[in-house]
């Protein structure tokens, strides 16, 4: 229980804050449902203290639950971990190959991006998670893990669980209206009899334990595989493009995220390379991008009000209905002003509102999602016909 308690360690209460969001809530929701029918339906189904079977079952599915709270509250408190504020490389001219973060005032080291959400650059940044209300990246990347891995697992036991209570139970009863008669069978009767009563009441709560077991099975697992493949975030604008940080096996790239004290190694902010690859090779690729992407804008002007609600209900049930799935932000539009949009989907366009009407380097701007027919090409742009990653391809 100490070591439990020892990996929780806030800066400040307000870490706290952490659990006040829908995402920490359902999550902890969906734990203590599974975990708390699955050890009620244990003591109905296999008795633990009559036969080893039962113990080891039982023991199992608290160690399940320990464990991924484990890992789910390591992942959620301990963080990713930032890059320092001011931070540069010691040798200035490599400053050349990095991006500069205006907000963090500091340059952005290999694997780190900003969050807007967390507001600060983060190390080796692979995404920020509305589950754990914080983002996943170099600190908690192998816990994050671990807890995708350990609660499908967990789910799988308890929905074996369900599934043999309900069978068990209906088995061994005849049911009118739900008013019982025991069947007397000798072999599958228990003496003493279950403390706990299986009425209707237990049977509706057992099934829907059951569905959430199978949906969050289902639901995590995709995420656990799509965690632990290599996903290399970007786009190839040269004709070869090589991963700098694919240490060439899986060992070792297992190693560069499990360790056996559980602290990642390294710092964060240099990473070892390929030998065929310079140490700024990602974040060279990275600057070509961004020059790209300011080519492919498409600028369009905005011809009716958009309030930056995530469902806007006056904007078409198209509109409504396919609503990007994302916590970006929306941007509030007004009649007359210009958006700059770089990717976009069938309704909806991403994109810069340019505070200044310039697309320049370090310009305050407003970034997010807003409807697509709250705007218009300009008729610049619709001569060149160039269009924002997406668009065509949905016309």
């Amino acid at each position: 229980m100490g070591a439990f308690c020892s990996i929780i360690k806030f800066e400040n209460l307000q870490e706290l804050k952490r659990l006040c969001h829908w995402g920490p809530f359902i999550a902890l929701g969906v734990i203590a449902i599974c975990s708390t029918m699955a050890m009620i339906d244990s003591v109905l189904w296999y008795w633990p203290l009559h036969t080893t079977g039962g113990s080891v079952n039982f023991i199992m599915l608290i160690n399940w639950t320990v464990m991924i709270l484990y890992n789910y509250f390591n992942a959620m408190f301990i963080g990713p971990g930032f890059v320092p504020l001011g931070w540069k490389p010691e040798n200035s001219q490599d400053s050349m190959y990095l991006q500069y973060c205006k907000v963090c005032q500091a340059y952005k080291a290999p694997r780190s991006h900003h969050c807007r959400k967390c507001n600060r650059c983060v190390l080796k940044m692979d995404h920020h998670c509305p589950w754990i209300n914080n983002c996943c990246g170099f600190q908690n990347h192998a816990s994050f893990t671990l807890f995708l891995l350990l609660a499908p697992l967990g789910c799988v036991h308890a929905a074996f669980i369900f599934v043999m209570t309900m069978y068990t139970q209906l088995y061994n009863r005849l049911s009118f209206g739900w008013n019982t008669v025991k069947i007397d069978m000798s072999v599958a009767r228990r003496d003493p009899p279950p403390i706990i009563p299986f009425g209707l009441a237990a049977f509706a709560a057992t099934l829907f334990a059951l569905g959430l077991a199978l949906g969050t099975t289902i639901a995590v697992g995709m995420l656990f595989f799509i965690q632990a493949k290599d996903r290399i975030q970007y786009y190839q604008l040269d004709d070869v493009f090589v991963f700098p940080y694919d240490m060439g096996s899986r060992w070792k790239n297992f190693k560069q995220v499990f360790t056996w004290s559980g602290v990642p190694e390294g710092d964060g902010l240099a990473w070892p390379v390929r030998e065929d690859c310079h140490p700024y090779t990602l974040t060279i690729e990275q600057l070509k991008q961004k020059a790209d992407k300011r080519v492919r804008s498409v600028r369009y002007r905005v011809i009716e009000d958009y309030s930056g609600a995530c469902c806007p209900l006056n904007k078409g049930i198209k509109t409504f209905f396919t609503s990007p799935c994302t916590e970006e932000p929306r941007i509030r539009l007004q009649r007359g002003e210009f958006i700059l949009a770089t990717r976009g989907l069938r309704y909806w366009l991403y994109g810069d509102k340019i505070l200044d009407d310039s697309f320049v380097e370090g310009v305050s701007r407003i970034r997010g999602w807003f409807p697509r027919n709250c705007v218009e090409k300009c008729p610049c742009e619709a001569e060149t016909d160039r269009a924002p990653e997406g668009e065509k391809k949905n016309r």
